[in-house]
């Protein structure tokens, strides 16, 4: 306990550190009109994610050397484009590179299976995008985080797939972050270097669960963000928009925006959402598969009625911008 009280101080400093070094070097995010929020403020908070595995590998002798580096490569990048705009190619190639590093510390690069390699590499990479894109308000990085570790730190008591000193610290860090931004007001924003740093994080101990137990069940406990990714790029495809675009039809964005619903609240709307559909699954031992088939039904039920009700209020929005 009093390590973890340490490694938590740690963190503390580590994070108003960076918001000294955010505003001396003038490092914000900036309101636009596909924005969630309405004041300049700092970007990069989630630089805690990366910082935090890094006090954990020193502290706890590197355990995961490949997996570092990989996080190290994608959070790197991902914090050049918080400052300054990136190529889409250079971010790809990092992305691919630092999966396929993640990959080495799995234990599982061999040329027999390469075309699952390639499957799972584009997955992977899809899904640490999609998390970047889920992250718009205040809080729902921070809040889904959580509601991904609690449920694999309740598994790993008893499966071990990970050291658990790694979650704990993760968890730690995901705390900090939050004090600062689970708020009504933010002190910062994840940025890309935060949401992508932490994607990572959760799909390296996801990947290990998963590897261990042959169960791919288990990645259910990102459902509620996969369903709202996915479902809304097919129906940015059928409006024909350029889905590499910035947008503002993710449910979560129409539920603060249109329906002013306060970000903290629809927050931990999709906390305590996928904390319920995670520890469900844990629950159904046995008969996961139904559980999982039965759970993505009701999403994309819940997604089609919430968006044929409401999304004519983000056309109106749309229409008074012209």
């Amino acid at each position: 306990m009093v390590q973890y009280l340490l490694i938590i101080a740690i963190l503390f400093i580590l994070e108003i550190g960076y918001f000294f070094v955010a505003d001396k070097c003038n490092i914000i995010d900036k309101p636009n009109l596909r924005s969630s929020h309405t004041q300049i403020t700092l970007r990069g908070g989630g630089i805690i994610f990366l910082l935090g595995a890094w006090v954990y590998s020193v502290l706890y002798g590197f355990p995961y050397p490949w997996f570092l580096a990989g996080l190290t490569a994608i959070a790197g990048i991902s914090f050049v484009d918080d400052v300054r705009s990136v190529s889409n190619k250079i971010r790809l190639v990092v992305h691919f590179s630092s999966m396929l590093l993640m990959f080495q510390d799995f234990g599982i690069l061999n040329w027999e299976s390469w075309w699952i390699i390639v499957i799972a590499l584009i997955l992977c990479v899809g899904i640490i995008n999609a998390y970047n894109f889920m992250d718009g308000i205040n809080g729902i990085t921070g809040g889904y985080s959580l509601a991904v570790l609690l449920p694999l730190m309740y598994l790993n008591q008893t499966l071990q797939f990970v050291d658990m000193h790694f979650l704990v610290v993760a968890l730690l860090s995901v705390l900090v972050f939050c004090f600062f931004n689970f708020r009504k007001k933010a002190k910062c924003f994840a940025g890309d270097v935060g949401s992508v740093g932490i994607a990572f994080i959760l799909l390296f101990a996801l990947g290990k669960l998963i590897l261990q137990t042959g169960d791919f069940a288990y990645v259910l406990f990102l459902g509620v963000y996969g369903a709202d990714s996915v479902l809304t790029i097919v129906h940015r495809i059928l409006l024909h928009e350029n889905i590499g675009q910035p947008h503002r039809k993710h449910v979560y964005q129409l539920m603060a925006n249109e329906l002013k619903i306060p970000h903290v609240v629809v927050s931990l709307v999709y906390m305590i959402l996928q904390l319920s559909i995670s520890f469900g699954l844990i629950m159904c031992a046995g008969w996961q598969w139904g559980y999982f088939a039965a759970v993505l039904v009701v999403l994309i039920v819940v997604y089609v009625c919430f968006k044929k009700k409401y999304y004519h209020l983000h056309e109106e929005y749309l229409a008074s911008k012209l």
